[in-house]
């Protein structure tokens, strides 16, 4: 494994770990433990779940590209 296959593997599993995060939090608000529609966290969830995909959306775009 050289770095660039390091480092495209640990981009995946934070971005795999970025958007856990966000559904987590969306889900909390949805279960209701989280204040209403507008609450911090619900926004907090879809940030972190959009920066999650959007990342693994760029690196399968970008491949083995270098």
């Amino acid at each position: 494994m050289n770095g660039r296959s390091v480092h495209r593997s640990g981009t995946i599993v934070l971005s795999v770990l970025m958007a856990a995060i966000g559904l987590a939090l969306i889900g909390q608000v949805i279960a209701g433990d989280g204040g209403g529609v507008l609450s911090a966290r619900l926004l907090l969830g879809v940030l972190f779940l959009a920066g999650g995909v959007a990342r693994l959306w760029i690196e399968r775009k970008r491949g083995g590209r270098t």
